[in-house]
């Protein structure tokens, strides 16, 4: 996804200078102009419009975020919802796939699912291959890839303690996960 790329809500970043028309994709609340449609910002002269990103549907080396909707001692089914930095269409998500030796680099022997992902984890991947019909295979085997949103078993949204571990902040529990690491760290 481009870097300027915009979700909507999110206000447009303006330049300095004189009043922007406001074109398609854009609008204006509590006098911050804001996107309406998930692109990239175009002035066209004195008109800001926002020209539209089209998702595209996962391929080898595509950076992927989903949800786990079903866990086994082998695998953990995921469902994508956004494919490199581009959210989907509601409706149009994809299934991956965490095979039980595409979790870690390491000691991949010694992995075990439930320590790894539960059921409602967000997981941050990397899409490996196009697996079958119905499937992408899906590695978390990087630092930065993993669970980057879980929720306890007291409904607290988790906190990474370390590459293995997350803590509620309402009960201090400490549940193991495989960790992204936090960008800017």
């Amino acid at each position: 996804m481009p870097s300027d790329c915009l979700i909507p809500g999110q206000p447009v970043p303006l330049p300095r200078g004189p009043t922007l028309q406001l074109g398609s994709g854009v609008y204006t609340r509590n006098g911050e102009t804001r996107a309406s449609l998930l692109g990239t910002p175009q002035f066209h002269g004195s008109t800001l419009s926002i020209h539209r990103v089209k998702p595209h549907p996962p391929a080898p080396n595509s950076v992927v975020v989903g949800s786990v909707t079903r866990l086994s001692p082998q695998q953990a089914v995921v469902s994508i919802t956004v494919v490199d930095g581009v959210p989907l269409p509601p409706g149009e998500d994809f299934t991956g796939v965490i095979r039980v030796q595409d979790i870690r680099a390491t000691e991949k022997d010694k992995v075990r699912m439930g320590d790894c992902f539960r059921g409602g984890d967000v997981v941050k991947g990397l899409v490996i291959s196009l697996g079958d019909a119905r499937s992408y295979y899906i590695t978390t085997a990087r630092n930065d890839l993993g669970v980057i949103f879980a929720t306890s078993e007291a409904g607290g949204t988790m906190e990474p303690v370390s590459w293995q571990e997350m803590r509620c902040p309402k009960t201090g529990k400490v549940e193991k996960r495989k960790c992204a690491k936090p960008e800017g760290l």
